[in-house]
């Protein structure tokens, strides 16, 4: 194989790398040839010193040369002991500097290189000069993952910014809409169009967004930015750096999940708005509800608001009529909030467990839970196995037990027996679906809510017996579909998707109910839009208008379903 001229190898690795490599390449080849020289030299003198011969300097390179290549002609040889010790020496070195060495520095300096960059060519450098529109994330993880699935569907473009080429490439093969580039580097986010982007998710480590996001500014001074962190201390130092929006997931998680918790007064807990409808869960546990249809519980002629779906054994159904409620089921309710209100004064009266709610795992999600059930005068006990963690969690929760919840007699002492829900907050999947199994063996009655970090894992939970599983992904995809739609942030459960879309030509002047939504996508429309920004809450009477779009919920995949029914 050819060298690479060094113009091609500097526009492959750059100026800085390529020096760096002849460098070492260099080193190589002088100790390559004082080898040679010294022993050229020794053969000199052993064959004139010892065994009385005499050759040419031309043919003491030939001889060092010969042996060390293995090619061993055999027209020259020593007679003498030391001599014959000499050529194995000479082997030897041979062997390791010529056999061994020399390959792995051609591979690790020269073709290696080209072959990275060969394959990185595979993924693109830039966007086409007429995009415009298009969502740009920073960093490849489970949010992105999600948030591209669901702006596929939608049809927003979404590119993905990976500054390892190889990675990038893998990436590409992958199907994964992926550039590569340098992500502090001006001339990057020049490529991406990112002045004409829509919307930029910033998501990697606090301190390397900040130097993106002042990056950014530098080339797109006016495009949004949404920065994602773990850290609330870290707001200030990247709404400083330019971000327009900065989500801290961890926290927004532990209040979400706070909020699936039936404790406190009995009231319907909203998990999100839309203009001026609001969306609520409530639980019938302890009403007269369970046992009656939707249609006979006659929520919505007593209050006018809307069932739109149940959540039963951490799964959201389609709420149809003549669904019956179970006493461990949740209705998903929309309405206004003077209806919201006319339902929390029906659910006033029946009384909750008062017993503490038992939260397991003190990191930054326990504590927000903890922090948002102490909001609404909840009491709250605690379960951590890192002691250190206890100057962190200080008097958040009533009482904090320092043990390991694996263990009977710390969820004994917690109050396992007469809790009426369980918040499982563990950053391990594993440990809280055995959390999730053993707390419903102890306590069959227990409302057990969970969070998840691996969309695969959402199975086996839901099978462990939880209630309701929230997932970091699943809130970051939300939050970030929230800003780039302009509304307010619903977040119903890992799961469930929640899409706003134009009323297609086929439905246009139909009724709701006409329409069989519902039953043939699993999708339930929460709300209607007209053109002059008027939203309704829908019964089955309500006629789907030209310039109307619909907000619905349902299970993912029914997005897609609508798209294939109603848009064929």
């Amino acid at each position: 194989m050819k060298f690479l001229p060094s113009t091609f190898l500097a526009s492959v690795l750059g100026e800085r790398q390529l020096r760096r490599n002849l460098g070492a390449v260099a080193r190589y080849v002088a100790l390559l040839c004082v080898v040679i020289v010294v022993f050229t030299v020794i053969f000199h003198f052993i064959m004139w010193e010892i065994e009385g011969r005499r050759h040419s300097w031309i043919t003491g390179l030939y001889w060092t040369l010969t042996v060390m290549s293995t090619l061993g002609f055999g027209d020259i040889t020593f007679q003498s002991d030391i001599g014959r010790l000499f050529s194995v020496l000479v082997l030897v070195s041979g062997i390791i500097l010529l056999l061994v060495l020399l390959p792995f520095v051609f591979i690790r300096y020269f073709y290696a290189p080209w072959l990275e960059a060969q394959i990185g060519r595979r993924a693109a450098r830039r966007v086409p000069d007429d995009m415009r529109g298009h969502v740009l994330l920073t960093a490849y993880d489970s949010v992105a993952e999600g948030l591209m699935e669901r702006l596929e569907v939608i049809g927003i473009p979404c590119l993905v910014l990976e500054p390892d080429v190889s990675r990038a490439a893998a990436m590409h093969d992958d199907d994964i809409r992926v550039v590569h580039g340098a992500i502090d580097d001006e001339e990057t986010y020049v490529r991406l169009g990112t002045e004409r982007a829509r919307l930029v998710v910033v998501n990697g480590e606090d301190t390397t967004n900040t130097n993106v996001i002042l990056t950014i500014r530098e080339v797109a001074p006016d495009v949004e930015i949404v920065a994602v962190t773990a850290d609330p201390a870290s707001v200030d130092v990247l709404e400083l750096a330019g971000a327009t929006h900065v989500l801290t997931l961890k926290q927004r998680l532990g209040q979400q999940i706070a909020n699936r918790v039936t404790a406190g007064h009995a009231e319907a807990r909203p998990v999100g708005s839309f203009r001026n409808l609001v969306v609520a869960e409530f639980s019938v546990h302890n009403t007269p509800l369970p046992g009656k249809t939707i249609r006979e519980s006659r929520l919505r002629e007593a209050t006018g608001v809307n069932i739109v779906g149940l959540w039963e054994e951490a799964t959201l159904h389609p709420a149809g009529p003549d669904h019956r409620l179970s006493d461990n089921c949740m209705p998903v309710v929309v309405g206004s909030q003077s209806q919201i209100q006319e339902l929390n004064e029906f659910l006033a009266i029946y009384d909750p467990n008062p017993n503490p709610v038992l939260i397991i795992g003190g990191g930054k999600v326990g504590r927000a839970a903890a922090r948002a059930l102490k909001d609404r005068e909840v009491p709250v006990h605690m379960i951590e196995r890192k002691p250190e963690l206890r100057d962190r969690i200080g008097d958040l929760p009533d009482r904090l037990f320092i043990g390991d919840a694996a263990e009977r007699e710390v969820l004994d002492e917690a109050g396992i027996g007469g809790a009426h829900s369980v918040v499982l907050t563990t950053n391990d999947d594993a440990m809280n679906i055995y959390l999730a199994v053993y707390c419903r063996r102890l306590n069959p009655e227990l409302r057990i809510v969970s969070r998840i970090t691996h969309a695969r894992n959402v199975q086996a939970i839901r099978r462990a017996g939880v209630d309701l599983v929230l997932s970091y992904a699943a809130l970051g995809v939300e939050s970030v579909l929230a800003l780039l739609q302009g509304r307010n942030l619903i977040f119903l459960g890992e799961g469930v998707q929640l899409d706003q879309l134009d009323v297609p030509p086929s439905l246009r002047g139909k009724t709701l109910g006409e329409s069989d939504i519902r039953a043939r996508t699993g999708l339930n429309v929460v709300a209607l839009e007209s053109e002059s920004g008027e939203v309704v809450n829908p019964g089955p009477d309500a006629v789907l208008a030209e310039g109307t779009s619909l907000l619905m919920i349902g299970a993912s995949g029914g997005l897609e379903e609508f798209r294939r029914i109603y848009h064929a």
